[in-house]
């Protein structure tokens, strides 16, 4: 397949790849959406644990990006004999890893979380989820090699399927367990990380199912299982191991954020939760976009076309802020419009108007939540809207972290894509230093608000585009070599 700098190609790649890459996303936003209704601990829980297993899902998603990029250089190249063995190389490797961080989040989970969370409740929560979440880490790590393989080789359109699919499953899944409806058992935040496990099985097995009647298969010798080639393991996992310590310094400095905030209380971690949540679906468009450029990028790369990099990436980069403006702009200037139908229990005051329609006697007519409360406390509603409208400050912020993430994600991306993923690597730690500090002091030393906090992530994302931009314009990436 021939790539060209075409807004339209450029779509065409990322715009699967974005929901495909969201994977993680979709799960993550589908738990919380749930467990919102259930009760305030658990929302604050399912946003602390969520960026934990968002961490140990990045971990395989960046070794599969290494793999990406690599298969992405072997088609620029034409070398298709060579997609199947990288595969394969990946696969072995994604597969030990799992192994690996399923035996951490099984025996290291408690002793890692009591360095972290204060709250008693927010621990045990957080553990519950990870029981039966700590499972799907097989699959999610199987999933993203497939997902690499098919966006290296630019096939992207049946990620939409088979995310379309997991969403669906995890969805359906989250109603019966966490609630225990449809003869399900009632299992809170537990049932979330069941369902989420269960989801990723699913959609695990029919990505297999399509690989299986993928005639274009055969040209990558799929069918073909090779022997474990630990050369080119190693040069995957020296390519990749950057990208990934790059995922694990960006998510665990969320990590850390969360933590310093849930010493605030639980009411500013749930709040945090609200804000991470919707930063989740909002940055979906992103993701996609950079995980496309690192295809493209690499693909010119191959076919010896260094010249079209930087105009791809700025290309990529339009449309990626364009495309996050339009969905963003509704839900951050009227969130209460926007997210209270989503997020809320529903309105009692609809009884109130058809009664008034039907000219019945005029009463006042309240939720049994409201009923039963001592005068002066907050109904389930009313904690909910509230929740929403406390966040409206940070929503702001929000914006502004969008505009640079959305411009600066893509050109960090297409940074790694040229191979030069260690320079990205010495870059993001040192943002990060430098995100985490203003973060300890504007929320332990000075005491700012949220918003102050979450500005840290507009000044991070400032600075990675410009250092990233100005090593694009540069040749000092012309000679590496994937």
């Amino acid at each position: 397949m021939s790539l060209r700098t075409t807004y339209k190609q450029i779509f065409a790649i990322s715009a699967p790849i974005m929901l495909g890459s969201a994977a993680q996303n979709v799960v993550a936003l589908s738990d919380s959406v749930f467990l919102f209704h259930v009760s305030e601990a658990d929302f604050a829980a399912i946003g602390f644990v969520g960026v934990f297993y968002l961490i140990i899902a990045a971990i395989g998603y960046g070794f599969s990006r290494g793999g990406q990029i690599m298969i992405a250089r072997r088609m620029g190249e034409n070398a298709w004999d060579k997609i199947g063995r990288t595969f394969y190389a990946m696969t072995y490797f994604e597969l030990g890893l799992a192994i690996l961080m399923f035996l951490f989040m099984q025996y290291g989970g408690d002793y890692f979380f009591s360095f972290f969370v204060d709250s008693p409740e927010i621990k045990t929560k957080s553990l519950e989820y990870l029981e039966y979440r700590s499972y799907g880490v097989f699959f999610s790590y199987l999933g993203v090699a497939i997902i690499a393989l098919y966006t290296g080789v630019a096939r992207t359109t049946f990620i939409i399927v088979d995310t379309v699919i997991l969403a669906i499953v995890n969805i359906v899944l989250n109603y019966g367990l966490i609630y225990g409806a449809w003869g399900l058992p009632e299992m809170g935040i537990a049932g979330a990380g069941l369902a989420s496990t269960i989801a990723e099985v699913v959609a695990f097995v029919v990505f297999v199912v399509y690989i299986l009647l993928d005639k274009k298969a055969r040209t990558y010798q799929l069918f073909r299982l090779p022997s474990i080639d630990f050369a080119l393991i190693k040069q995957i996992y020296f390519l990749a191991a950057p990208i990934v310590a790059q995922a694990i310094v960006g998510l665990g400095s969320w990590f850390v954020f969360f933590s310093i905030v849930e010493n605030l209380g639980e009411r500013e971690l749930a709040v945090t939760n609200l804000v991470r949540m919707v930063y989740l679906i909002l940055s979906i468009p992103t993701w996609g976009f950079a995980s496309g450029v690192n295809t493209l990028v690499s693909n010119f790369i191959g076919a010896q076309k260094r010249q079209a990099v930087f105009p791809i990436t700025l290309k990529t980069s339009y449309i990626s802020l364009v495309t996050t403006l339009a969905i963003s702009l509704p839900v951050l200037l009227f969130p209460s419009q926007v997210l209270f139908p989503l997020l809320g229990s529903g309105n009692v005051q609809v009884l109130g108007q058809v009664e008034a329609e039907v000219e019945q006697p005029k009463v006042e007519v309240i939720s049994l939540d409201e009923a039963s409360l001592p005068k002066g406390e907050e109904s389930t509603e009313q904690k909910q809207a509230n929740l929403i409208k406390e966040a409206q400050p940070v929503f702001y912020v929000l914006l502004g972290i969008l505009i640079f993430f959305s411009v600066g994600g893509v050109f960090f991306n297409g940074l790694a894509a040229t191979g030069a993923t260690t320079y990205g690597l010495i870059v993001q730690t040192i943002c990060v230093i430098v995100y985490i500090s203003y973060i300890h002091v504007v929320v332990n030393i000075l005491e700012g608000g949220l918003e102050w906090a979450w500005a840290a992530e507009i000044f991070y994302w400032v600075i990675v585009l410009i250092i990233s931009w100005i090593y694009l314009r540069t040749k000092h990436w012309h000679s590496l070599e994937v």
